[in-house]
């Protein structure tokens, strides 16, 4: 089985309005990491102490760092149409695609899949679903936590384990299956298509 796990670190937690500063993606293949695409992303504006508190990031770390519209064709070849894996996967995939649909960008084109509900279902009980008492609870190896790259290592590490948990007869489950166990609709990242810059009768553009 070949997905794609991915995490990003932000200013804060409103899309559109707070920025991305770091994307993290890794590639498995079949339970194995194959490849990984990370890097820092200069938010054009300072990051509030509360956002580096919490993932580590300063401002002196991202300046001089590619800006979002740069590195959004590199993410967007790195993940082709793979199967997309994240943790709460809606409030990465409405930051990314808000600056998709802002720059008019390349985007992957892949199902987003979404861990976290399929963890409450997988391993009922447990006192919190996040992404670090999970990694915790299935002894998964982890070092630091809100950074995108680790994070999406660990989040591509839970859904291979949750995978092999609700597999029958070795045979994993279809994506239909997977969605349907997230109990949310398919969730995917626009696909737009640039429009030619056509002049207007007094020499601007449209």
């Amino acid at each position: 089985m070949r997905f794609i796990a991915f995490d990003l670190e932000t200013t804060g937690t409103v899309p559109g309005v707070d920025q991305i500063v770091e994307i993290g993606a890794v590639r498995f293949v079949n339970g194995e990491p194959e490849a990984i695409f990370a890097t820092l992303v200069d938010p054009r504006r300072p990051i509030p102490p509360g956002a580096s508190n919490v993932n580590g990031i300063y401002d002196e770390m991202v300046k001089g760092k590619p800006v979002i519209e740069s590195v959004l064709p590199s993410f967007a070849e790195f993940c082709g149409d793979d199967i997309l894996v994240a943790h709460n996967a809606p409030f990465d995939a409405q930051f990314l695609t808000a600056d998709i649909k802002k720059h008019e960008a390349v985007a992957p084109k892949g199902v987003v899949i979404d861990t976290l509900p399929i963890a409450r279902k997988v391993f009922p009980g447990l006192p919190n679903y996040k992404l670090g008492t999970l990694v915790q609870y299935l002894k998964i190896p982890s070092t630091e936590f809100h950074r995108a790259e680790e994070d999406a290592s660990y989040c591509g590490q839970l859904f291979y384990q949750m995978i092999k948990r609700i597999s029958v007869a070795g045979q994993a489950p279809q994506v239909a299956n997977l969605i349907a166990l997230t109990g949310k609709a398919e969730l995917r990242f626009p696909q737009i298509v640039r429009q030619p810059k056509q002049m207007d009768l007094f020499g601007g553009l449209l």
